[in-house]
């Protein structure tokens, strides 16, 4: 029978998710070597290419106006800026590129058409380039589409039922509408959460039910540790144990067995026997470079040497096919 599932109830995922963390990590690493190839992970890059000034409340965002912190505001950069880093990360070893803005929603605007042109020079370097931009409107998801974007970023954040104590200023609705916009203009879908929010083990589960449940899994699934940054809301949370963060990739790897497992935010506080550990439960993509939109990260040179310590190869760029050439029709209703 097979393991790919969208009608995983919360019971299901909670007794996944209970294991003892041992068993949880071998089961997790069976669905993994079923699905995917073995010490292979993909390296992506994320730069910032609009920074600060956003008008959300997100609770956990240095890059909130109404957030006091030491994250300035940036105007949109040059195109030639952002080719040079995409050609600085895949000379470290990327495959994948990724601009963030920080925008409430895309506007049709000139920094939406400069945004376009930004992806279509970065398809000139055969990478993969990702966007996460904010909101879409299915005709704004067609002109990223038509100008090759391959993935799109819109993370849910946690559970439903925590969202309204993390953001107030967008429905979990809002996100779930974006991320099918997405999907309907045949970009694949790169969604997960942040684990630190002050969340419960439930709404952990929540999370991971709500992604599962989507009629097609995200192709990738980023699983962020909280950074706390200072002058948030959530500036004095404690970080999230390794332990906690190793059963959320293992629980993600077995609900959804074809999505790549991002480690993403928080890697920088993690060793290499931790990260490991993580590899062990089915992460196979990290974002390497120093800096994560606004927060620190590890270097390409220390990833590099990990990578050498562990067996690990980096995934080519487009080693699983464009999504506009093999996704299938799905209901554009939200699960």
């Amino acid at each position: 029978m097979s393991d790919i599932r969208n009608d995983w109830s919360r019971e299901d995922i909670r007794a996944i998710y209970e294991r003892p963390l041992l068993q949880l990590v071998m089961d997790a690493a069976d669905v993994h070597r079923r699905h995917h190839k073995l010490g292979e992970v993909q390296i992506s890059s994320l730069l910032s290419i609009k920074t600060g000034g956003c008008s959300e409340d997100c609770a956990y965002c240095p890059q909130a106006a109404r957030f006091h912190t030491d994250v300035k505001v940036h105007a949109l950069m040059k195109t030639d800026a952002v080719i040079d880093a995409a050609k600085k990360a895949k000379a470290g070893g990327a495959s994948r590129f990724c601009m963030g803005a920080a925008w409430r929603e895309v506007r049709d605007n000139r920094d939406f058409d400069r945004v376009l042109d930004m992806v279509k020079e970065v398809n000139k370097l055969d990478m993969e380039v990702c966007c996460t931009l904010g909101m879409l409107t299915p005709h704004q998801a067609g002109r990223l589409a038509e100008a090759g974007l391959y993935a799109y970023n819109h993370n849910i954040d946690t559970s439903e039922e925590h969202y309204g104590d993390i953001i107030t200023t967008r429905t979990y609705d809002d996100r779930l509408n974006t991320l099918n916009n997405v999907r309907q203009a045949g970009i694949s879908v790169c969604s997960g959460g942040i684990i630190g929010l002050g969340e419960t083990d439930e709404d952990r589960i929540g999370m991971l039910h709500t992604l599962s449940r989507l009629p097609q899994h995200p192709e990738s699934v980023p699983i962020n540790a909280l950074v706390p940054v200072e002058g948030t809301p959530l500036g004095n949370n404690a970080r999230v144990p390794f332990d906690e963060l190793v059963r959320m990739v293992a629980t993600a790897r077995i609900v959804m067995p074809l999505s790549a497992v991002r480690l993403s935010a928080g890697r920088l506080e993690l060793s290499v026997a931790e990260q490991a550990m993580c590899f062990m439960a089915g992460a196979n993509s990290i974002f390497a470079g120093d800096k994560l939109l606004t927060t620190g990260n590890p270097e390409f040179n220390e990833d590099m040497a990990m990578f050498r310590t562990l067996g690990l190869t980096p995934k080519a760029a487009f080693a699983d096919g464009h999504p506009q050439n093999r996704m299938k029709p799905v209901a554009h209703e939200q699960c």
